[in-house]
């Protein structure tokens, strides 16, 4: 009997599936293990903490584990590779894929055929496999560099808009309600704080933005709509890839465009970057189809698992 390990990565918690040839045995979600978001204690400590509770609820040892498969955002930085493979060598036995954690959440829609996956949620990124099995992406450079339609710049080019806003005279209920979610009595207190360091998680302020977004608030849904264009901007791109791809591909040299899936937590969530996204999207491709819903990446990282071997991943 075989047994496989999925996780998928994120930059504030965590998700494991414990899975045989069959069928799923246990699902366990801690703390994140990604070494940019935390350090290495806390980092063992939620990986011990979810181990353990895997073991205890199947009765399978981790010693007895064929393939795990890890997707991460940061998968190709050293910082966090090397803590992975060195942990989970002296933790769980077997083959241990490291991957994207949009990849994995491609798979997860596609089994490693052809189509386009947008992923949204404390950051972001878009990839999309080619006919050739290859993946291109665009984005996913960290909150600093790109993270386009993520929550980390949802939140903070929400603040920045809103102080632009109060410098044009522009109405904004954003200021007030931020302050009121951060405990802050001042505008001052809320510019020492959001211009502190280590900067405070600018992604939470995803929620107070959506909320004064319902309640009619321009400069909120302004920020919306702006950041589901920017990630839009990144699908279209990989799209275009993808496509000609598939179009060389066919004899007539002729395609239709990629299917399109979508991931994460702002996708799932945030009507109005998901909705500016499609459109977007398809004002370029008007006859791209966009799956229902949002896609599970544990899946996609425990049908690599089981299928270890495509492709290799190339450049952007």
């Amino acid at each position: 009997m075989a047994f496989f390990l999925a996780l998928d990565v994120g930059g504030t918690k965590t998700d494991y599936l414990l899975a045989d040839e069959s069928g799923e045995l246990c699902r366990t979600r801690t703390g994140t293990i990604k070494r940019m978001r935390t350090d290495a204690s806390s980092a063992a400590a939620n990986l011990d903490q979810a181990l353990g509770e895997l073991s205890a609820r199947s009765g399978i040892s981790m010693q007895a584990i064929t393939r795990t498969c890890v997707g991460t955002a940061g998968e190709t930085v050293p910082l966090v590779t090397d803590w992975l493979r060195q942990a989970f060598s002296a933790r769980v036995s077997g083959e241990l894929l490291l991957l994207g954690d949009v990849e994995i959440a491609l798979d997860a829609a596609f089994h490693g055929k052809l189509g386009v996956l947008a992923m949204a949620g404390t950051g972001s990124n878009v990839a999309g496999r080619r006919p050739d099995g290859s993946i291109v992406t665009a984005g996913g450079w960290g909150p600093e560099l790109a993270d386009q339609g993520s929550g980390h710049r949802i939140g903070h080019e929400g603040l920045r808009t809103a102080f632009l806003a109060r410098d044009e005279g522009r109405s904004t209920r954003l200021l007030d309600a931020v302050m009121e979610f951060w405990q802050l009595p001042s505008l001052e207190l809320l510019v020492e704080a959001a211009n502190a360091r280590p900067a405070p998680d600018f992604s939470r302020l995803t929620e107070v933005i959506l909320a004064c977004a319902q309640q009619g608030d321009e400069v909120a849904s302004q920020v919306l709509r702006q950041q589901g264009e920017e990630l839009a901007w990144l699908v279209r791109l990989v799209v275009r890839q993808v496509h000609a791809g598939a179009a060389a591909a066919n004899p007539c040299g002729q395609a239709e465009p990629p299917s399109l899936a979508l991931t994460g937590s702002i996708m799932e969530k945030v009507a109005p970057v998901r909705e500016a996204l499609i459109a977007s999207v398809r004002s370029e491709f008007p006859t791209i189809q966009v799956r229902e819903g949002v896609v599970d990446p544990l899946l996609g990282a425990l049908w690599r698992a089981r299928n270890p071997v495509l492709p290799s991943r190339q450049g952007r």
